[in-house]
């Protein structure tokens, strides 16, 4: 079982490289309105993993406990949109005076990405724990591998909604491709933990969920959606579209 968690985990952490890897698709100095796209595609991305993975689960998971499911789902995105809002506060006190305002987008992007996979990582290390402790049941394995495969196919989006704007604000495509990667290695990190810890993990699954999802939606509706705004033919708008869609599709369909 040991090596089927670590296959599943490698495969989300594999999947979030390969989408970071199209921005070596992408030149350093590329037209406003692909800044717009992308950080559109991004807002997009990130608002439907935040309902359709985070949020619902969440909620789902408490209500299976037989309790009301609104209350860490509701405080826990309260905390995580405090806790991105007290991060940006503390990111403008330390930039440097020469450094832009896009570089601090990409710093809370690419923060809030990151805590959206801790839970993601912890949830298939749970799965396939479910799946010893049932003595390598079938059914268990099968709903573990599942997830693994529709969260690792989610990953792909992710991966370059981190690493693409990164590019557009003048990082080279390396260094925008190792973020991405770093964005996603806490998946496996989280999953593992969770597999050797599973009876005290399990609990404070929704209130991780939660968490992440607000800190996610702040950093959208704080940064990006500004900054998606305008350009010929509203491609910001557009790319926000695109990339709820996409996200949406592969959430319901693989989840």
């Amino acid at each position: 079982m040991q090596y089927s968690v670590l296959g599943g985990l490698g495969f989300i952490f594999a999947m979030t490289s390969l989408g970071a890897a199209t921005v070596f698709f992408f030149s350093k100095k590329t037209p406003k309105s692909m800044e717009k796209l992308s950080l559109g595609f991004a807002g997009g991305v990130m608002i439907a993993a935040s309902i359709w993975s985070l949020l619902i689960p969440a909620i789902e998971e408490t209500e299976a406990q037989g309790k009301p499911g609104w209350v860490p789902a509701s405080a826990g995105f309260l905390l995580g949109a405090g806790f991105l809002f007290l991060l940006e506060g503390l990111i403008s006190r330390l930039r440097p005076s020469g450094e832009t305002a896009f570089s601090k987008r990409t710093k809370l992007l690419f923060t809030a990405i990151t805590l959206h996979n801790i839970p993601e990582g912890m949830a298939v290390g749970l799965a396939f724990a479910l799946t010893a402790v049932h003595g390598g049941d079938s059914g268990a394995f099968a709903a573990a591998a599942a997830l693994s495969l529709g969260i690792g196919i989610q990953n792909f989006p992710e991966g370059a909604a981190v690493s693409l704007p990164m590019r557009q604000d003048g990082v080279s495509a390396g260094k925008a491709f190792a973020f991405g990667c770093l964005s996603g290695a806490v998946e496996p990190a989280a999953g593992i933990l969770s597999f050797l810890a599973v009876g005290w993990i399990a609990p404070i699954m929704p209130w991780l969920l939660s968490f992440a999802a607000g800190a996610m939606l702040y950093v959208v509706f704080d940064e990006l959606i500004p900054a998606a705004k305008g350009g010929r033919f509203g491609v910001g708008t557009l790319g926000a579209l695109a990339g709820f869609l996409i996200m949406m599709v592969l959430d319901v369909a693989l989840g």
